[in-house]
């Protein structure tokens, strides 16, 4: 992968990464139609690190309030029923089931579901899952009225994410949703519950390519510079994305979905794409 490609793919990465439309699925559609390699999980992995560093900057006083209430409240009792505290205790809580059955399935993962098939499928089936939930939420909920239960489901959707295509945000906004919270506030949360799964997974992509585990083709500034771009891209994507929610539906990524997803089958069946 040239210099272009890497580029490219950091652009896509930070578009994609917080819009309900699934990063992995079109870092792995778009080389496949434009005639390039596959750029490979790990390579993903690796990249999501610059759109995590978009969410970490971007709330970066909410993360830090809540690290520093959730620590204070495991010696002061009084302040576990406050919202920073519970919401520390939801984003560990909601990472567990993501951690676990990606270590446990991961080699499927780098294998199996890299399969344009199922990209296009679950582009499709959960386009119709975030078009229903949009449809039946209240969107009256705000993110400090998230309870124990909600944390652990919409966790649970999170989990879905691992299979291309499903999309991080799309699963965990669609839960946010059918739990009546509004479409910023279910955004907010899935932007957060993103950061510790997706930082811990590259860096341990990361540290199978120090330690020799794993490499890439791929030179190493190309990479940094993928995961640059997608940073800025991925800062700018988070500011427009609030915005937008604040008056718009989820319709346009569910049409968005439905048409790429069906235009993925059609092109395999065809056999004008592969991976």
């Amino acid at each position: 992968m040239d210099l272009f490609q890497s580029i490219f793919l950091g652009i896509l990465q930070g578009l994609t990464e917080f819009l309900p439309i699934s990063s992995s699925g079109h870092l792995l559609f778009v080389p496949a139609i434009l005639g390039w390699e596959d750029p490979g999980a790990a390579f993903t992995a690796v990249i999501q690190l610059g759109t995590e560093a978009a969410v970490l900057i971007y709330f970066r006083q909410d993360l830090w309030n809540i690290a520093r209430d959730w620590l204070l409240s495991l010696r002061r009792t009084e302040m576990r029923g406050e919202l920073n505290p519970r919401m520390g205790w939801y984003l560990i809580i909601a990472t567990i089931p993501i951690s676990i059955l990606g270590l446990a399935f991961q080699d499927q993962i780098e294998t199996a579901a890299r399969n344009l098939w199922l990209v296009g499928s679950m582009l499709i089936v959960f386009g119709l899952v975030l078009g229903r939930a949009d449809a039946v939420g209240t969107h009256r909920r705000e993110v400090g009225e998230l309870s124990f239960r909600d944390g652990v489901i919409i966790g649970l959707a999170q989990s879905l994410a691992l299979i291309p295509g499903v999309s991080r945000s799309g699963a965990t906004i669609s839960a946010g949703l059918f739990l009546g919270l509004n479409r910023e506030a279910a955004a907010r949360f899935a932007f957060l519950l993103a950061i510790p799964a997706v930082v811990l997974s590259g860096f341990y992509e990361l540290y199978k390519l120090l330690s020799g585990k794993e490499h890439f083709d791929e030179p190493m500034v190309n990479i940094a510079i993928a995961t640059l771009v997608a940073f800025v891209v991925g800062y700018a994507v988070i500011a427009w994305f609030l915005r937008y929610l604040t008056s718009h539906s989820m319709s346009v990524f569910v049409w968005y979905r439905l048409i790429v997803g069906a235009g993925i089958l059609t092109l395999t069946a065809a056999g004008l794409i592969s991976v």
